[in-house]
């Protein structure tokens, strides 16, 4: 609910102009009004004035102010209320996240994991009006975060996301395979998997294309993206017995033939991803292809206001009168 205040009239408020030459007459017409002595000396009245000598002055000041309003009252201030209905038709978006070891990488500054981590949690802020949740997989798969508006809860799980917490491994069809279970039920109008990976599927119970091909079933667009840059990368290779990776440069390889296959059957699209910035991109493209469709209905309504500086200045006029005719009454 918005409200603030218009001029319906705003050409009146160039009458203010006019008080100084109301002012100028009043001072003129003052003169020659009122009779006036002339003394040698006044050092005997110094300190001698009476309330009603001050408060003479305050008659044009209630004139003018008085003026000020009925000026404004011309102006037909109103207020103006404004109230917004948004109805949106989000779009369900699930992410599914490799947290393999190999996403330890360090082709990505730090690694992989935290950039994608980061570069999901941005793209989690931009999506307003959708429901998103998080699947994890590595060796298997499950459920972070079900859909959910409340794209805080869904940030503090990408927060927490840590290579290691299920058995090693890529198992890619899994991954997807979950996500499309969270999106089989969904009634949005568009569903949608962001799929991040940095190898080829090694494990697991579902192929991925089997998984791309339930996706389809469900009208569920996969867009994949491989993590990971070309050639060779410091990479994880062994696991020393306080639990800390060792690293040695390795072959960075990524099944971009399945992952390609599993976006265009599912009329998506396939990125590859060689660094953080490059991630950063891919996201904002998908951004920009899943728009959310948006409705905002606008009521208006004005009231008018003018009749409050009526009020006032009617009421200074009274007060000025009253104070002249009972107070400060003079004789001619």
């Amino acid at each position: 609910m918005f409200k603030y205040l218009e001029l319906a009239n705003p050409e009146f408020l160039f009458l203010i102009l006019l008080l100084p030459v109301v002012a100028w007459w009043y001072y003129g017409r003052y003169r020659t009004h009122y009779a006036s002595i002339t003394m040698s000396n006044i050092a005997m009245f110094k300190g001698q004035s009476s309330w009603r000598g001050r408060a003479r002055a305050l008659l044009p000041i209630l004139r003018g102010l008085a003026f000020i309003c009925l000026v404004v009252a011309l102006a037909r201030p109103q207020t103006l209320l404004s109230e917004e209905n948004v109805e949106a038709n989000g779009i369900d978006i699930m992410l599914a996240v490799d947290l393999s070891s190999s996403m330890l990488a360090q082709d990505f500054e730090p690694d992989r994991l935290l950039v994608a981590k980061r570069v999901a949690a941005d793209f989690v802020e931009k999506r307003e009006f959708d429901r998103i949740g998080l699947v994890v997989f590595s060796g298997e798969a499950y459920t972070q975060c079900p859909l959910t508006t409340d794209h805080k809860v869904v940030q503090d799980f990408l927060e927490n996301l840590q290579s290691g917490l299920l058995q090693d491994g890529t198992a890619i069809g899994m991954g997807l395979a979950t996500a499309v279970n969270r999106l089989r039920e969904s009634e949005a109008r568009s569903k949608v998997v962001i799929l991040m990976t940095d190898g080829d599927n090694n494990a697991g119970a579902i192929a991925p294309i089997t998984a791309a091909e339930i996706a389809q079933s469900f009208g569920i667009r996969v867009y994949t993206i491989g993590v990971g840059t070309i050639g060779r990368a410091k990479s994880p290779v062994a696991m020393y017995p306080d639990g800390t990776y060792k690293y040695e440069m390795a072959d960075v390889k990524i099944d971009e033939e399945t992952m390609k296959s599993i976006a265009a059957m599912t009329e998506a699209e396939y990125f590859r991803a060689t660094d953080g910035n490059a991630l950063s991109r891919i996201f904002s493209e998908i951004d920009r292809l899943e728009k959310t469709k948006i409705s905002v209905t606008e009521h208006r309504q004005k009231s008018e206001e003018y009749y409050w500086f009526l009020v006032v200045g009617a009421v200074l006029l009274l007060a000025e009168f009253l104070f002249r005719q009972l107070f400060l009454q003079t004789l001619p």
